[in-house]
């Protein structure tokens, strides 16, 4: 791919700008809790299938062609498939779930690879997975949709729910609460334990990718046919509609939104990143990475797919925006300009990225088996760790950015240190 640079890598819409929204008093976490005790659930019964029996297989069935290099700490070995999803528990970062193809779900401790327990009784494979705020509760979800909750400290089920095949699941960041994506395009969410219930209809087509809002309020949702919504959780009504030349032309991949809620942006299959003002539910401007990448003639409907954005997040430091391409660019968006910074190439697609919370790096995980760091401000790689012999499918990292654990199509979980002398 060449280096352009140009002005032409987005698209301005009039004369709009970044507006700055101010808070009036952010609600602190117990507010927020307390408001989704006022929310109307419709109360729905939950069946609670019986656990199967505990199991697990030690099977690393890795692949050959790629090195046998390996800078990881800690390898977790217990799946007997490909490793789809990995959440860190976000109060202690020392606990580790990981769900794969081989319809289970292991909590285990990123120190050592010691297994806690097991989430049993799935009969999919599983492809969500994530701890509560507060890491009481973890949840796991299988393609078939259903959804199971398990107290930690107890290691055992207390509630479990099933719905249409599900897209994406992720937890409430101030509430025991749970919010789900199927491809119905319904989006439920869920009191736990309680499992008291609501829904919330968007078009007949997968709802792909959400993301609840920092304000606990409201959540973004991305759907098959190019549509993007803004629901009120409360309420259960939706705020903003983006669609037709608003929205994506092609099904949204992923959904972000910066610190303080203010800005959303939106990925898609047709190469585009939305930046979105949350407010007023208006585009600010749209990020465009044409491939320009020369080919043979190819069938109708392959190109837009060739590039597509796979991952975004917004830099908590500076005015930066990250976007990564299946064509392995990653382009790093200044916000306050609207324009490419940076472009940093990689061997093979980028699955996903994250920032660092508390600096302007960058984290990519890719098809080629790779962990890659990027400093933002300059463009340039800090580190590369290996140790897979398959495609990272899911990474995570904690919160002082000294460990990233990853899943992998080779079967294995693995924990890297990622410690930086510059620190």
């Amino acid at each position: 791919m060449e280096p352009g640079e140009g002005p032409g890598a987005l698209d301005l819409h009039g004369d709009e700008e970044i507006i700055e929204v101010v808070e009036l008093g952010p609600p602190g976490p117990d507010d927020l809790a307390e408001e989704m005790e006022d929310v109307d659930f419709e109360d729905e019964g939950a069946e609670e299938p019986d656990a199967e029996a505990w199991e697990s297989e030690d099977d690393e069935g890795v692949e050959d062609g790629m090195e046998a290099q390996d800078d990881s700490e800690v390898t977790f070995s217990l799946h007997s498939a490909s490793v789809f999803c990995v959440s860190l528990d976000p109060k202690t970062n020392t606990l580790a779930v990981t769900g794969g193809e081989d319809d289970k779900a292991f909590v285990w401790r990123v120190s050592d690879g010691e297994l806690l327990f097991e989430c049993s009784g799935h009969k999919d494979s599983v492809t969500c997975a994530g701890f509560s705020h507060d890491s009481v509760f973890v949840a796991t979800g299988d393609m078939s949709g259903l959804i199971k909750v398990w107290r930690v400290d107890a290691k055992e089920e207390v509630w479990s729910f099933e719905v249409g095949d599900l897209e994406w699941m992720e937890w409430h960041p101030q509430a025991h609460v749970l919010l789900a994506g199927t491809a119905d395009g319904n989006t439920w969410m869920w009191k736990i334990p309680s499992g008291d219930c609501k829904t919330f209809q968007g078009p007949a087509c997968p709802a792909t990718c959400g993301r609840i809002l920092p304000d606990g309020k409201r959540a973004v949702v991305g759907y098959e046919d190019g549509t993007m919504r803004i629901w009120d959780l409360k309420q259960g009504t939706s705020l903003h509609v983006l669609k037709g030349q608003d929205g994506h032309q092609d099904p949204l991949t992923c959904v972000a939104s910066n610190q303080d809620g203010s800005l959303i942006m939106t990925g898609s299959v047709d190469c585009h990143a939305k930046l979105v003002n949350s407010t007023t539910g208006k585009v600010v401007c749209v990020f465009k990475m044409e491939n320009v990448t020369p080919k043979a003639p190819i069938s109708e409907g392959e190109e837009a797919e060739s590039n597509s954005v796979e991952s975004l997040g917004f830099c908590n430091v500076m005015p930066l925006a990250a976007v990564g391409y299946l064509d392995g660019t990653l382009a790093i968006y200044d916000l306050s300009t609207q324009s490419l910074r940076h472009k940093c190439q990689h061997e093979s697609g980028i699955v996903q990225l994250l920032w660092e919370e508390s600096s302007a790096v960058v984290y990519t995980c890719s098809l080629d088996g790779a962990v890659r760091l990027w400093d933002a401000r300059s463009g340039k790689m800090i580190s590369e760790y290996r140790g897979h012999s398959a495609e990272i499918l899911d990474f995570a990292v904690n919160k002082d950015a000294s460990i990233v654990v990853t899943t992998s199509g080779d079967h294995q979980a693995k924990v890297f240190c990622v410690q930086r002398p510059d620190r």
